[in-house]
């Protein structure tokens, strides 16, 4: 009787199967991941997470989960069996790795990775003469090809070739879409903590390097989220593609700590030290002096990105999050930073910068005032002159 029914009910149960999308979400519990699940349901698919079971999170709708340490052959491929989805992300976990096991699982991967780290150290000599150029887009980004200078870009550039070797292969389309550094809910590591603690410990004076001038990419995970699922839409235009993303807008360090005070209803004194004495800094100039950011114009063009949630918006809700979920005081977070908050060490450093400061002579070095470089003649054929 019941296999009678179910043969009645075929053509419609037909015709929906046959409308059904599958979905695997490698991670889907980290700050893109919600808003990823999230989209993928809202596109009709059926959502299947997979990741370590160690943070939930709650979607629009019921997802499946399947729980596995993700970092492992042996576990991943325990956990993926011999099932097959219409579409995988693979938003968590190693990448290499991923690549490799998908093959046969899927028709499609769309990969997150970094923006900068499987680049060639600035002293390759691959780079010409000048090195490489601050706003890199996908084309001229050189892989970092020595291990044993960089062992952690070597295997993202070793992981992103597999992924694309794969995909010239024939095993499955891929796209990826990299990354800077996140900011939002659920980020670890949330770089911005370190601007929020000095605020709620009371601090007023804030140690910055050269001025603050620093410019690092960031990316809210929201909008982060939001460029994969543009690639999602958007099959045949991604497919075999790299896709560079970050916040469209970009901001110095020193305009970024000033915003998340003022949000916080505090202004710092910021005291200016060169790089190498401003250590107290470091940890959120990510322990690199140069900038950080790379071309995102082909994401813009090819898939039409643009942000979904504007900056002052997104650094609002960050710092909302964070201070509705603030880090333990020498806990999880703030190892993975890395950022001691030893303030009787900074206020130590900032008294003897401002004593060395003031011992100095003062400047004796006159400079003409300022010029343009063209004539601006007076009378006909009059030369240049400084005004």
């Amino acid at each position: 009787m019941f296999c009678a029914t179910l043969f009645l009910l075929t053509p419609d149960y037909l015709l929906l199967f046959t409308m059904m999308k599958t979905a695997l979400v490698i991670g889907g519990t980290g700050p893109t991941g919600p808003y990823i699940v999230n989209g993928l349901l809202a596109r009709g698919y059926t959502v299947t997470i997979l990741h370590s079971g160690s943070h939930e999170v709650a979607f629009d709708q019921e997802v499946e989960h399947l729980h596995a340490d993700v970092h492992f052959r042996e576990t991943l491929e325990a956990a993926l069996g011999t099932r097959e989805w219409d579409l995988c992300i693979a938003a968590y976990g190693r990448l290499k790795l991923n690549a490799e096991l998908l093959a046969g699982r899927t028709g499609r991967v769309i990969a997150m990775g970094g923006s900068t780290g499987a680049l060639a150290h600035a002293d390759d000599a691959r780079w010409g003469r000048i090195g490489p150029a601050a706003n890199l887009d996908e084309l001229r980004g050189l892989h970092e090809a020595d291990a044993a200078r960089n062992k952690f870009g070597y295997q993202m550039a070793r992981a992103e070739e597999a992924l694309f070797a794969a995909h010239a292969a024939g095993h499955y389309q891929a796209t990826q879409i990299a990354y800077p550094i996140l900011y939002g809910p659920r980020q670890p590591g949330a770089h911005d903590w370190c601007v929020m603690r000095r605020v709620l410990d009371g601090r007023r004076r804030f140690i910055i390097a050269d001025g603050g001038i620093k410019l690092e990419a960031r990316a809210f995970a929201a909008n982060a989220a939001h460029a994969v699922l543009l690639a999602v839409d958007q099959p045949e235009v991604s497919a075999g593609q790299k896709y560079l993303m970050s916040d469209v807008p970009l901001y110095s360090m020193r305009q970024r700590i000033a915003a998340i005070a003022r949000i916080m209803g505090h202004e710092f004194e910021f005291i200016d030290l060169p790089y190498d004495l401003a250590v107290p800094c470091h940890v959120l100039w990510r322990r690199q002096r140069s900038c950080r950011f790379r071309d995102t114009g082909k994401i813009q063009r090819e898939l039409g990105y643009r942000d979904l949630v504007g900056p002052e918006d997104a650094l609002a809700e960050s710092v909302r999050w964070l201070l509705e979920n603030r880090p333990d005081a020498g806990g999880e977070l703030e190892h993975q930073l890395g950022d001691p908050f030893d303030y009787e060490r900074e206020d130590r450093l900032i008294e003897h910068w401002l004593a060395a400061r003031a011992a100095l002579p003062a400047t004796d070095y006159p400079l003409p005032p300022a010029a343009h470089m063209y004539r601006h003649p007076d009378k006909v054929n009059e030369g240049w002159k400084r005004p």
